[in-house]
């Protein structure tokens, strides 16, 4: 360990920080993405690692250019990760320009059982695959990091000494991880703290299984961002024979979308605002703009 004074560290030729994902994932930046179960999280993920990977873009957010991802599943099969992500590629229209460029730790191509990323053994044991990696994904904290009881700061504190010390040495994170009864993500509050980033993704009003992946993206913590890029969404996965491609669109053009089906249907406005999870003046004023 060694200090050094202010006037000294003001002087630094500091690199200046941008985006491996703008503006959701930043260099030596840490996310947390978390959703209810069977919500479509893991899509979302894998969409985030692929578009980092080849330089393109998902939900209108940006990569600067193509960076190399390391994505370490926890529980898929690997012939259900496969085929979500010939889809999604096929979806997004895009090729990852290196391969190396996107490396996948799966558990059926193992040997062993995974490592447990909660403590320094299992942290060792991906040391030498991360060596040239921008971004790596965990998905998802449950299965991966296992050490005792979520809902105690004492299961976060050693994956949070892992986590600072990926970003000291460069590299950025996105940990997935599931939502509580409350909505909330489950478990300590305490993960949060070190993150830049936090998206929660959201069952929207009137969701049913049988709609697939679909959700509100709503980012409850971004770290100098503000204004537009951290208004809340809607994203819909489209599967046409095996192709997988998101649709997205503002949350207020969705519940319009919704209030003019329930005014089609002659529904008054009481059971139209118990509907959609809103008060009798919000639905007015929906009602106004159409």
């Amino acid at each position: 360990m060694h200090n050094i004074t202010i006037s000294g560290f003001l002087t630094l030729k500091l690199p200046e920080r941008s985006f491996l994902l703008n503006p959701i994932i930043p260099q030596q930046g840490l996310a947390l993405l978390y959703a209810p179960r069977r919500l479509g999280k893991t899509y979302a993920a894998l969409s985030i690692a692929l578009a980092v990977a080849s330089g393109s873009e998902v939900y209108d957010w940006q990569a600067t250019s193509p960076h190399q991802v390391l994505d370490i599943d926890g529980e898929m099969p690997a012939c259900s990760m496969q085929e979500s992500l010939n889809g999604l590629s096929k979806g997004m229209k895009l090729t990852v320009p290196y391969p190396e460029f996107f490396q996948i730790i799966t558990p059926d191509l193992q040997t062993v059982p995974m490592p447990n990323l909660a403590n320094a053994v299992g942290q060792q044991s991906i040391e030498a695959l991360i060596q040239d990696t921008k971004l790596i994904v965990m998905d998802n904290l449950a299965t991966l990091c296992r050490n005792g009881r979520e809902n105690e700061s004492d299961f976060w504190m050693p994956v949070q000494s892992g986590q600072l010390d990926l970003r000291r040495r460069g590299l950025s994170v996105l940990i997935v991880h599931h939502a509580g009864k409350s909505g909330d993500q489950r478990g300590t509050p305490a993960k949060e703290d070190i993150m830049d980033t936090v998206i929660s993704l959201k069952r929207p009003k009137g969701y049913t299984m049988q709609k697939g992946a679909r959700f509100e993206v709503h980012l409850t913590k971004a770290r100098g961002v503000a204004g537009e890029e951290v208004r809340p969404f809607e994203a819909q996965l489209q599967d046409d024979n095996g192709t997988l491609s998101w649709t997205k669109r503002d949350i207020e053009d969705a519940e319009l979308g919704q209030l003019k089906k329930h005014l089609a249907n002659g529904l008054p406005i009481r059971e139209i605002a118990e509907e959609m999870g809103k008060s009798k003046s919000a639905i007015h004023r929906l009602k106004n703009k159409i």
